[in-house]
């Protein structure tokens, strides 16, 4: 019972502080430097567990299925931590359609980029643009102003994707497939955190979860019966892919993420997001010997520095310009 009380104590100061995002009033503790970090360590291995468990079911069937065993541990935890809800049936809707861009647009084209032949750290490449593309389509639709220093990361940044690509001299139909899901992938990613924050600035983590996946897993029960035999073989490899995915990824980093956002680490985590594809690369090539070109290489160097430049805090003759 000890515990338990210790659970609903953390839990209720996470509720108390979780719609004041971005706060800086909660004294940092030794362990919260490490939490970035390991969020952005645990956002790369999704892309090597969504491999791992694709030979083993389709890609909408893979994650229709984590889905539903998501939604089946954020509901009850939603209720216990007495998430608050949307007011109104517009924000549900909101809520809603943010969801199916950031999750069932986003997860979709890399599960089946990935299927359909790419690497590993390829789609994590592409993807990671996203805070680059967020940057510009930010200031076309939000009015947020594109610093010099951001122009140049972004230029940067598809000057590496040219060089991944062109590291593959004949790209067959299957490449040509796998690039335009993971650049779907990075579209509606792009568009659905823009969307989110116009529509949903004050958007609960756990209940949103709850609505956005909800949400996805309607989309993905029409979807998937008419693009796959929703065969799944439940092997311990799927199955571990699989628990990885929902406790790890879909579970342990939303609540990893809450208490950055409660301890005002939050932008912290922006800042590291250009390591993902160099993580994801590492991982792919020791677990799946996936291996890059020296163009690749350069290309993702040239990347991480593009993302860098657009997510690193403007100097003051950045602001002036």
């Amino acid at each position: 019972m000890r515990d338990l009380a210790l659970i609903s104590r953390y839990t209720s100061r996470m509720r108390e502080t979780v719609d004041k995002a971005g706060s800086e009033g909660v004294a940092p503790s030794p362990l919260i430097n490490f939490a970035p970090a390991a969020f952005v360590g645990l956002w790369a291995t999704g892309f090597i567990g969504g491999k791992l468990g694709l030979p083993y079911a389709g890609p909408l069937t893979f994650l229709l299925i984590r889905f539903i065993a998501v939604l089946l541990i954020l509901a009850p935890l939603a209720f216990f931590m007495k998430a608050t809800w949307p007011a109104s049936k517009t924000d549900y809707a909101h809520t809603a359609v943010a969801g199916l861009m950031l999750h069932a647009g986003y997860l979709g084209g890399v599960f089946s980029a990935i299927h359909h032949g790419m690497s590993a750290g390829v789609v994590s490449l592409i993807v990671g643009l996203q805070p680059v593309l967020t940057a510009v389509l930010a200031a076309v639709w939000l009015k947020d102003k594109v610093t010099r220093t951001q122009w140049i990361g972004l230029t940067l940044g598809f000057i590496g994707v040219a060089l991944v690509v062109s590291g593959k001299s004949n790209l067959t139909h299957a490449d040509s497939m796998s690039y335009a899901l993971a650049l779907m992938a990075l579209c509606s990613i792009t568009l659905g955190t823009l969307y989110q924050k116009r529509y949903c600035p004050n958007l609960n983590l756990v209940s949103g979860a709850v609505i956005q996946y909800s949400a996805c897993a309607v989309l993905y029960l029409l979807l998937a019966p008419l693009t796959e035999n929703m065969q799944v073989r439940w092997t311990g490899q799927f199955i571990f892919a699989l628990g990885w995915l929902v406790v790890v990824l879909s579970i342990a980093s939303i609540m990893l993420l809450y208490v950055l956002i409660q301890r005002g680490a939050a932008t912290r985590v922006t800042s590291l997001f250009y390591m993902v594809p160099p993580a994801t690369a590492v991982m792919a090539w020791l677990i799946f010997n996936e291996t890059m070109t020296g163009w690749a290489l350069a290309g993702m160097a040239l990347c991480g520095a593009g993302v860098l430049l657009v997510v690193r805090q403007p100097s003051q003759g950045d602001k002036a310009k």
